[in-house]
C-alpha cells in the first residue's frame, strides 16, 4: 500500500481535528510497549503510518518506547510508569503484552495488536464495539500454525522430527501449542514441544539442543519466543536445521523460512487507531480490525548453507525470495 492509498484508506475513518493555525501544535506522548525481536518493526511501521497522516515524530508527538526483551513480566511495570508520566496513549504489542498493559492501568487509552481473538482474551467486548479504552487490531496468528507447519513440510519433505519452544504460562502459546500438536500428527511428524517460562530459560534449551534431536525449529506464536528470533537462526545455522518463523524480517537475518503478517504493517495499520485517539476519538467506539495479509518469504542462501534445495513449487508461491 503506497502514501496514497493509505491516506485514502483512513480518510473519514475518525474523526480528525485539523492541527492548523497559528498556535504551535500540540506535541503528544506515545507510550509504547513491546517484547522486543522483530516486533520492533512495528513501531518503524507506526513511526511512517503516522507521517503519512501528517504527523511527525518530534513535533507532533514523541515516543517512549519500552522494549522489554522478551521479559513479559516487566510490561506491567513499564505500563504502571508510563501512565504515571502521563502518556497520552500506549501502543501495546501481542496479546500477552496487551493485558499485562491493560490489568497495569486505569485510564490511559490503549491501542494494541493482537495475535489471538481480542474477545476472548479480555481485551475487548466485541470486534465491532470494543467498550473500553481498549481498540486496535487482531490478526489471529494462532491460526496460522497448521498452515506454517504445513508449508515447512512441503519445503523438505523428508521431515520427520520438529522441535519448537513455548512458553506454558501464556494462554496465546499454549493455545498455539495444541494447535501445532494436531497439526502434527496430521502430518505424520514427530513435534518435540519443550516449555520455557524465560528468556533465560529459552537460550539455554538452545544451547543444550544436539543436531539429532530434531530437522527444524518451529516457531509457535508465542511472544517471548518470536522476540529472540535472531538467536534462533545463529542456533539453527550451526546446527545446519531447518526453521520455520512468523514474520518476514527474521528470514532476512538469516532464518529459513517464514509464513506470517508483517508487523511493520501492522504498526502502519495502528497509525490510524493512534492518531484517532489522540485527537480525541474513544476506543470504546473505534471497531478491531482484522489484519489477513499473510506473505510466505523464503531465504534461498540459508537454504544452500544448510544443503536445502527449495522446492520449484515452494518457491513459485513464495511473495518473496531472498537470494
Amino acid at each position: 500500500m503506497d502514501r496514497r492509498e493509505f491516506v485514502s484508506a483512513i480518510a473519514g475513518s475518525f474523526l480528525a481535528v485539523p492541527l492548523v493555525g497559528n498556535t504551535q501544535p500540540r506535541i503528544y506522548r506515545v507510550g509504547i510497549v513491546l517484547p522486543g525481536g522483530a516486533f520492533a518493526q512495528a513501531v518503524e511501521g507506526l513511526k511512517d503510518g503516522l507521517r503519512d497522516l501528517g504527523f511527525a515524530e518530534g513535533t507532533h508527538y514523541v515516543l517512549h518506547v519500552r522494549d522489554e526483551k522478551g521479559d513479559l513480566k516487566a510490561a506491567a511495570e513499564a505500563a504502571r510508569n508510563l501512565e504515571q508520566e502521563k502518556v497520552n496513549l500506549i501502543f501495546s504489542v501481542t496479546t500477552s503484552i496487551s493485558l499485562a498493559v491493560k490489568r497495569a492501568t486505569e485510564n490511559v487509552p490503549i491501542v494494541f495488536y493482537s495475535g489471538g481473538d481480542p474477545v476472548d482474551a479480555g481485551l475487548v467486548q466485541s470486534f465491532a464495539k470494543p467498550g473500553g479504552r481498549l481498540t486496535g487490531i487482531s490478526s489471529l496468528a494462532v491460526d496460522l500454525v497448521p498452515k506454517r507447519l504445513e508449508i515447512l513440510k512441503e519445503i523438505s519433505p523428508k521431515l520427520r522430527r520438529v522441535v519448537t519452544f513455548y512458553d506454558p504460562t501464556n494462554p496465546i502459546a499454549r493455545e498455539s501449542a495444541a494447535s501445532a500438536r494436531a497439526a502434527a500428527q496430521q502430518l505424520g511428524l514427530e513435534l518435540d514441544q519443550r516449555e520455557v517460562r524465560s528468556v533465560e530459560e529459552l537460550r539455554a534449551g538452545l544451547r543444550t539442543l544436539k543436531t539429532e534431536e530434531g530437522d527444524a525449529i518451529f516457531l509457535t506464536a508465542d511472544a517471548m519466543v518470536i522476540s529472540q528470533a535472531q538467536s534462533i537462526v545463529e542456533v539453527a545455522k550451526a546446527k545446519k536445521l531447518l526453521t520455520m518463523f512468523t514474520e518476514r524480517s527474521s528470514v532476512v537475518g538469516g532464518g529459513l523460512a517464514s509464513y506470517g503478517m508483517s508487523y511493520y504493517a501492522v504498526g502502519r495499520l495502528a497509525a490510524k487507531y493512534v492518531y484517532g485517539v489522540l485527537l480525541g476519538n474513544s476506543p470504546a467506539d473505534m471497531p478491531v480490525e482484522r489484519f489477513d495479509r499473510f506473505e510466505l518469504v523464503l531465504n534461498a542462501r540459508t537454504a544452500r548453507d544448510i544443503g536445502l534445495t527449495l522446492p520449484s513449487l515452494v518457491l513459485l508461491r513464495a511473495d518473496e525470495v531472498i537470494q
